[in-house]
């Protein structure tokens, strides 16, 4: 066997025959990391040992079984898990720092042993006390099957799971821990990597299987630090977004091979960590009384896997005293933006040309459907009119720059959600709906253009002209 050494790069994984300062793959500086490689025999496949007697099944004979899963009292986890966490599967979640993936899990574990399971936490970035603190501070009365282990040992890890038995194991997080069969440094490739199958084999034990929920940090570009092939060896990746100092959390899946990848868990973090939102709803529109009817503000439907949420759209229009008006827009990219008044100007006859225009949602979700359009143009023109739009209205389509609405998908479910909330009125696109569709309690308005859903709602200002808003009006 002869060995020769390469250069592989810790930040994306590409190989270098020899070291130097930067990356030719990624171009990032002092990633190059030495490692050892064992040439294979010479004489082509001769050295290669074929086994024989292997043991093989049909497909057809295969016995199919239904992993059980731990199913924790936080609903919008188990959503997203696909109803609990699979006692034989391998998790990673990953977030930007701060984001409260950690105190997510120490929630988690401590639910997960209050219904007689065990869980080993073990840390490679916290010491007991750190995660004790935390533990006081979010959790009212710390249950006695959470064991606590701080070493960035797995080969330590692994011992402690042979003498506690847990069934749900936590790594925080999988690049501080190293195996001390290979040399290299702690987040390297080949250290993560190793760490993850040791993990891996553990989880998937026929005969003793465990549920195995990894941290992983995230790169500056707000992905998942290490090599792709972490993502593919792992169950389900889940991301927790929200930044540091943000009141509302999404999690999501960008891979499960359990369930959807389309599910959306909403929290709120506190002083008591992180608090499921159950009725997203509730949370992303302003709840006012049947007259308190104010400007500026539309409601539509959006989809977030299976799951319909009613939502707020709230905009701003203000004289600009400046050579180039503002659009400004937190739930939206600005060219979107800039496509909505195009449209609003050209095919609503309202011009905007000398006007700041500022857009937001309650609650600061992103809007990542087409279907708000509509309503994020009725609440730029109800702003600019100075006129309300009835709390009890809601409006769901797409707008084509002709000034045309466009049917969206899943309609029906999304007003069925709106009659079922108590909702009186929806502005649709025409044909956006089968004809047998009907409904008992919401009036559904179908309507070709823009034009025709911003008469019906405001009415004709008089002598067909529009109606003024207070910063047009003489004194």
């Amino acid at each position: 066997m002869k060995k020769k050494s390469i250069y592989k790069c810790t930040s994306c994984g590409q190989e270098h025959p020899k070291w130097q300062g930067s990356c030719n793959s990624c171009r990032e500086w002092n990633t190059l990391e030495e490692e050892d490689v064992v040439n294979a025999p010479s004489g082509g496949q001769k050295g290669i040992t074929k086994k024989k007697n292997v043991v093989i099944n049909r497909l057809t004979d295969t016995v199919s079984q239904n992993s059980d899963r731990i199913v924790t009292k936080y609903n919008e986890f188990n959503r997203v898990m696909g109803g609990g966490i699979v006692k034989d599967s391998v998790t990673i979640i990953t977030a930007v720092p701060g984001a409260g993936k950690s105190t997510l899990l120490l929630q988690i574990s401590d639910d997960v042993a209050k219904q007689g399971l065990k869980v080993l936490y073990a840390s490679g970035e916290e010491s007991d006390s750190q995660i004790k603190r935390r533990a006081e501070r979010v959790l009212q009365n710390i249950h006695q099957n959470v064991w606590v282990y701080s070493d960035n040992s797995l080969n330590n890890v692994l011992g402690c799971i042979d003498q506690v038995d847990p069934d749900l194991i936590i790594i925080d997080s999988i690049q501080t821990f190293v195996l001390e069969e290979y040399p290299q440094r702690p987040g390297s490739p080949t250290q993560t990597m190793e760490c993850a199958n040791a993990l891996l084999k553990v989880a998937k034990d026929a005969q003793r299987p465990r549920a195995i929920i990894m941290v992983g940090q995230m790169t500056k570009d707000n992905e998942l630090a290490g090599l792709r092939a972490l993502e593919h060896l792992v169950d389900a990746v889940l991301v927790l977004e929200g930044e540091e100092g943000e009141e509302l959390k999404q999690l999501f899946s960008t891979k499960n091979r359990y369930a959807s990848t389309g599910e959306l868990g909403f929290f709120t973090m506190g002083e008591q960590g992180l608090t499921p939102i159950d009725n997203p709803s509730e949370f992303f529109m302003t709840q006012r009384d049947e007259n308190d009817v104010v400007s500026g503000s539309a409601l539509t439907v959006v989809k977030e896997g299976t799951r319909p949420i009613i939502l707020e759209i709230e905009s701003l229009v203000s004289t600009t005293f400046m050579p180039y008006p503002s659009r400004i827009a937190e739930c939206l990219k600005k060219d979107h933006v800039n496509t909505l008044i195009s449209i609003m100007e050209q095919r609503a006859n309202m011009p905007l040309h000398d006007k700041n225009v500022v857009v937001k949602t309650t609650g600061g979700m992103r809007l990542k459907e087409q279907s708000s359009n509509l309503a994020a143009i009725m609440s730029i023109v109800s702003s600019c009119k100075n006129q309300g739009i009835p709390n009890d209205t809601v409006f769901i389509a797409d707008i084509g720059l002709t000034g045309e609405l466009k049917k969206v998908p899943t309609l029906e479910v999304r007003v069925r959600e709106l009659e079922r909330m108590g909702f009186k009125r929806v502005y649709v696109a025409l044909n956006g709906l089968k004809s047998t569709t009907t409904f008992s309690t919401i009036k559904v308005i179908p309507c070709k253009t823009l034009s025709q859903v911003i008469h019906s709602v405001f009415g004709a200002s008089p002598k067909g002209k529009e109606q003024k808003a207070p910063w047009d009006e003489e004194e």
